[in-house]
């Protein structure tokens, strides 16, 4: 079962898209990847907040891991997102990432999510976040095998 992969906005920009395509091309199960694009709200604030993040929720199911990204959350080097990633996949679990909207996500999203990450305290535009995301995964996948790209 390939990563999900929820993510708040338009589809993905030209000069980020070769990017997440060149990662994407070398993910193998259990690192491969599916996009579910959610449209941004049309409302603001807490109003968009709460709007996308019910749109999040309603596409996730019990039994997945969700994997939150957040600037606040928890910093991982690659190995241990390796790690993190691994544990729910040899489990059988699939596993869920978010990428919230401008606004971020409200608490319901925060509680169910098993992992609240964080790439860097930095904010970062969110099409860069997706590829940045997509690198990770590779590099996570890479790591799992123990081949050469990540070196320490």
């Amino acid at each position: 079962m390939p990563i999900k992969i929820l993510a708040v906005g338009k589809k993905h920009e030209p000069w980020v898209l070769g990017g997440i395509e060149r990662y994407e091309k070398r993910l193998q199960k259990p690192f491969d990847t599916n996009w579910m694009l959610i449209p941004h709200s049309a409302k603001n604030g807490d109003t968009a907040r709460q709007d996308e993040s019910e749109r999040i929720l309603l596409r996730l199911k019990d039994d997945e891991f969700v994997i939150l990204l957040d600037e606040r959350g928890k910093l991982l080097d690659s190995p241990a997102l390796s790690q993190a990633l691994l544990v729910p996949i040899e489990s059988g679990k699939s596993v869920t990432i978010i990428i919230g909207g401008a606004y971020g996500v409200d608490k319901r999203v925060h509680q169910r999510a098993a992992l609240v990450w964080s790439l860097s305290p930095l904010v970062f535009p969110h099409q860069l976040v997706r590829l940045i995301l997509s690198e990770q995964l590779y590099r996570a996948q890479e790591i799992s095998a123990g081949r050469p790209y990540h070196h320490v």
